[in-house]
């Protein structure tokens, strides 16, 4: 634990100027179990700064030169902010890494009051602490969150005892509808931000008075705003506190949201305390975890996950480059599939590519690259369709729309079903005269709809560099200097050409 008590200590343009970074370094570290790390920072300066001042949090294992990108934030506040970023067991030792970057206002800073690092997952809390595990009360004008407990007797829906001490000292959050002024006022509490990827048991207890006025109900929440429902209360006996479990799947940042509606203001309170977590299901099944990331492929080895229809249907190939033809998308000179390599003048032919299987009542971002050539007519030279567990539904969600020929593009569809599905890519040539190629290449599947796969951080040593650097960092050097850049690499064939119509590449490249 590293608290300042009174004091603080800071980054500011009074001791630093533009684009200046200071570097803060833990001692070595290697926890038994799960931690949570958690840092209370202030960050001020111009709101929309071109070069705004950021505070970044990385992880640096023993005996690796990288550093991994654990959490990063631009935010500027008026006051302390808190920050929680979950830890993994590991069993290399490391240190954390605090990075402070001075952006382009004269008047930027950045402020560090506490860091502390406990066992335990970051969503659980208790209360019993002044930072209450950075869980926030969503502001309402009539009914919000307040701590109860600690021997405080001057509201009425405050309780004789708290559940973690069974002592009236010991504290919890309560709501009261006291102050509800119309039918269904809402109040929200607010767990920290879940950036590292969970999958098990949310437990909490929760005590209440008057339940048939009351909808008192648990969702998650992600980046882009979106709600889901994970628990409401049925079953509860008054007076007492009442445990509730649910299987929560965080596999991409989401915060956890306990909301609590009124009917009137004699509808009585609801108090929460003791959220914990596990990481094995309520049904004492072991954690098992979709990896996305082996759901894509670049085609480079093999055809990873992926399985063709019949041998008529896409084949993996790879294409020397020329003036008049691309190579692959991933490197320019490796291996990518192709469908369509054998003509046929058979009416309503179909090429048909199965990708992966995605467990339902999940959201995820297809993402892919795809070219075709000499068709007269795009309308679905290639289509992605969903076909259930069953394969007997079937649906289109994707086709490609008039676009130029011979050059890669990249397509994103977001899916969300409610059961396991399959991503299939189909290419249709509809008669001799109207038959051309279609390439695919570089297919991933990320977490979350293609607006929240956007916010996440890259996988730790991955980067395409298409929207930014995704935290590597260059140590100076006299002979040259790495930038980003858009447009075609200096040699043939090694990279995007620039000025292509709805083409879009970035490099780096050092000079």
């Amino acid at each position: 634990v590293l608290v300042f008590l009174g004091h603080y200590i800071s980054l500011d343009t009074t001791h630093g100027t533009q684009g200046q970074r200071a570097v803060l370094v833990s001692p070595d570290l290697q926890p038994d179990e799960w931690s949570c790390l958690r840092l209370v920072y202030q960050i001020t300066g111009m709101e929309f700064s071109p070069s705004p001042t950021m505070l970044n949090v990385f992880f640096q294992p023993e005996g690796e030169s990288f550093d991994y990108l654990l959490w990063s934030t631009q935010e500027q506040s008026d006051g302390w902010l808190i920050a929680s970023v979950d830890l993994r067991t590991t069993s290399k030792r490391y240190k954390i890494i605090l990075e402070g970057i001075l952006g382009a206002d004269d008047n930027s800073s950045i402020a560090i009051y506490e860091l502390k690092m406990t066992t335990g997952y970051c969503i659980e809390c208790d209360f019993e602490e002044n930072h209450l595990c950075g869980y926030m009360n969503n502001w309402n004008p009539n009914v919000n969150w307040f701590v109860g407990g600690g021997n405080i007797r001057n509201a009425q829906a405050i309780m004789p005892k708290d559940h973690t001490l069974n002592s009236e000292l010991g504290h919890y959050m309560y709501v009261d509808s006291v102050y509800a002024k119309q039918f269904q006022e809402v109040a929200q509490l607010v767990s920290p931000l879940i950036v590292t990827s969970i999958s098990g048991c949310l437990s909490f207890y929760y005590r209440i008075q008057r339940a048939s006025s009351n909808v008192f109900m648990v969702y998650t929440r992600d980046l882009h705003g979106s709600y889901e429902e994970i628990w409401k209360m049925n079953d509860v006996r008054q007076g007492e506190w009442n445990l509730a479990e649910v299987n929560l799947n965080a596999l991409f940042p989401v915060e956890v949201v306990f909301e609590v509606a009124f009917n009137g203001i004699q509808a009585g309170y609801v108090a929460v305390d003791d959220i914990s977590f596990s990481s094995e299901f309520c049904n004492g099944e072991q954690d098992t975890v979709f990896n996305a990331h082996e759901a894509g492929c670049d085609f480079e080895n093999d055809l990873c996950t992926f399985h063709l229809d019949n041998k008529d249907g896409w084949s993996r190939v790879k294409v020397k480059p020329n003036i008049y033809r691309m190579g692959d998308h991933t490197t320019g000179l490796g291996y990518f599939v192709l469908a369509n390599t054998r003509f046929t003048s058979q009416s309503g032919y179909l090429g048909r590519l199965y990708g992966p299987s995605l467990p339902g009542n999940m959201q995820y971002c297809l993402r892919f690259f795809y070219t075709l050539y000499g068709f007269s007519k795009m309308s679905d030279s290639l289509a992605v369709y969903i076909f259930e567990e069953n394969h007997v539904v079937q649906e289109k969600i994707w086709s490609v729309q008039e676009s130029p020929k011979g050059v890669w593009q990249q397509a994103e569809i977001s899916i969300n079903k409610p059961m396991t599905c399959q991503v299939v890519f189909v290419s249709w040539c509809k008669s001799f005269w109207d038959c051309g190629l279609a390439a695919l290449d570089d297919v991933t599947v990320s977490i979350g709809n293609c607006q929240v796969a956007d916010k996440m951080p890259p996988l730790p040593g991955r980067c395409n560099f298409e929207r930014d650097d995704c935290g590597f960092q260059q140590e100076w050097q006299r002979r040259g200097i790495w930038h980003r850049k858009r447009g075609e690499t200096p040699t043939s064939y090694t990279g995007p050409k620039g000025g292509r119509p709805h083409f879009w590449g970035r490099i780096l490249h050092v000079h």
